[in-house]
């Protein structure tokens, strides 16, 4: 838990462990595979699918163009890592759509 809290505060200075808690547990065992527990910043379709299952169903972001544009910034910023560890990617999701209450 403490590498994703640290990830997440290279980001968010002032990130709340709780909330980054609450997304390992909603990824789970996720996690524990390399391939899924990173976000390739650079694959359309995965960022659909985050900006689907995360923003829209999970953050209940009814508009997909708002939620695809908070994956695009957030896949932006977090590009320079090109597979973007998927807690920090989810978790700045939420704090740009203002909805880390969502979580």
């Amino acid at each position: 838990m403490s590498s994703h809290l640290d990830d997440v505060r290279r980001y968010d200075a002032l990130a709340e462990a709780e909330v980054v808690e609450r997304i390992v547990k909603h990824l789970g065992v996720a996690l524990h595979n390399p391939s899924s527990a990173t976000v390739s910043c650079a694959a359309d379709d995965e960022l659909d699918r985050v900006a689907i299952n995360w923003c829209r169903n999970k953050l209940r972001v009814g508009d997909f163009g708002e939620a695809r544009a908070a994956v695009e910034r957030v896949a932006s910023t977090l590009s320079r890592d090109g597979q973007a560890d998927r807690v920090t990617f989810y978790y700045l999701c939420a704090k740009h759509l203002g909805r880390l209450d969502a979580v």
